[in-house]
């Protein structure tokens, strides 16, 4: 048959269309293709059914309806069309409505779950994981840190509380226990610095010592263990407890 320039051809270059969507292609089919397998051809590539395709022929340089293709029997190259022509499929189910096969709000989207995103390797995950970032991170360096810090800041206020001083004890929610410092240091029973103190009333603890060792001198009930934070030196004159006294 003739192509545009007149010289004969086996294949014919055409424009596809559709009458649902605003998909357009340009496909080569050979000549002796029939409608009716060219039909057959459209569904895959615009998602009409054969059966319920309309066929129209449009020219190439107007883009004017040329005719219908209603033979299914008839080859292409008999229809008349030139390389760069038009078919248009007009898709007549009922069913079906203009751009709906374009919405992508309507596409079931693919989620991956977490158990199989976390298998996969070469993914952004799997990287931070290689370099211990994010949520990967090596917490026990953090937690370390923060325990030597306070550490630091418990030996300086310790180290502000003089053996021998005037004290007065606030611990939790309690009342406030007047006493005199007699121990600041480190302990065998507990980590950390701790202040020792004698009250002026029996309401302490112990009597200096905690599990036989031996810190300071005083009187059964009138001995306590508390931490720096707690204790607060100054004048206070001679006038409860808590799980953070020993």
């Amino acid at each position: 048959m003739a192509g545009g320039d007149g010289e004969r051809t086996d294949y014919l270059s055409l424009v596809i269309s559709s009458s649902l969507t605003s998909f357009g292609a340009q496909k080569r089919f050979p000549a002796s293709t029939t409608v009716g397998e060219l039909k057959g051809k459209l569904e895959l590539i615009t998602g009409a059914t054969a059966s319920l395709m309309q066929l129209q022929l449009f020219n190439g340089d107007e883009d004017k309806l040329v005719c219908e293709l209603t033979d299914d029997a008839a080859p292409l190259g008999s229809t008349g069309a030139e390389n760069g022509w038009r078919i248009n499929v007009v898709d007549r189910d009922p069913s079906k409505k203009k751009g709906e096969f374009e919405d992508l709000s309507k596409v079931q989207k693919y989620e991956m779950s977490k158990d199989d995103y976390a298998k996969r390797t070469g993914s952004a995950l799997a990287f931070k994981e290689k370099m211990k970032l994010g949520q990967f991170a090596d917490r026990s360096l953090a937690v370390a840190k923060v325990a030597e810090e306070v550490a630091e800041k418990e030996k300086k206020l310790a180290e502000a509380v003089a053996v021998g001083a005037r004290c007065e004890v606030t611990v939790g929610d309690s009342l406030p226990k007047r006493g005199t410092v007699m121990f600041v240091g480190l302990t065998k029973f507990k980590p950390g610095y701790w202040v020792g103190v004698k009250y002026d009333e029996p309401v302490g603890k112990n009597d200096g010592s905690v599990f036989g060792e031996r810190y300071f001198e005083c009187q059964r009930m009138y001995g306590a263990f508390v931490k720096p934070t707690s204790v607060k030196t100054g004048d206070f004159p001679e006038e409860s407890f808590s799980d953070d006294e020993m």
